[in-house]
């Protein structure tokens, strides 16, 4: 837990009730207080997965916590910024996508691990994350940010097109992960079914 790499990874979840805070007061001070810290919180997202690697720090606490402080930021924040309207309207609807998505592909993650498979991270859904944590940021501002830059609307096409690339990766997601189970099944003799509960 004291290595470099898991650090930054806890760090993204101890910021979240700062970020909750920043986010309720809801002066211009404090949205660009929210704004610096998700960048730096994001900044977090790739630095630890560059220092595992690089360091050959890798470990299962790291690829057990990395995906859950990821979703727990994301999660946070759109619901935030829809609660007090920095999303609204139809793009709400894009949040609903992105947050859906999240929920699909940790359910798989979780069945495919019974198996000891791994669904690699795409290109496009690296992109999906980099539109994403944009979008995140500039509607933190919304208001509060320069009169030149139209930080609202250019946050919501961002909202827009992650959601998009969203819906193409969850459905490469789900794809793999149902081509896994019909292979699993067709191995293995009906036994019945036993599903989990939660």
């Amino acid at each position: 837990m004291m290595r470099l790499p898991n650090i930054l990874t806890m760090s993204r979840i101890a910021i979240i009730p700062v970020l909750v805070a920043l986010l309720w007061i809801r002066e211009p001070e404090t949205q660009w207080a929210a704004t610096v810290l998700y960048a730096l919180a994001c900044l977090t997202d790739y630095l630890d997965g560059y220092f595992a690697r690089n360091w050959n720090q890798q470990s299962l606490v790291g690829r057990l916590f990395d995906p859950i402080a990821d979703k727990l930021l994301v999660g946070a924040c759109l619901l935030l910024l829809c609660a007090f309207g920095n999303i609204d309207g139809w793009s709400v609807l894009a949040a609903v996508i992105i947050l859906l998505r999240e929920i699909l592909v940790s359910g798989l993650r979780e069945y495919l691990a019974e198996f000891r498979l791994h669904l690699p991270v795409s290109r496009l859904a690296k992109w999906k994350t980099a539109l994403q944590m944009t979008a995140i940021g500039l509607l933190m501002l919304d208001d509060a940010g320069p009169a030149f830059l139209p930080t609202t609307e250019a946050g919501e096409v961002c909202l827009w097109m992650a959601a998009l690339l969203t819906l193409w990766t969850g459905y490469d997601y789900l794809r793999s992960g149902l081509l896994h189970a019909n292979a699993h099944d067709s191995e293995s003799p009906d036994k019945g079914s036993v599903r989990s509960g939660g």
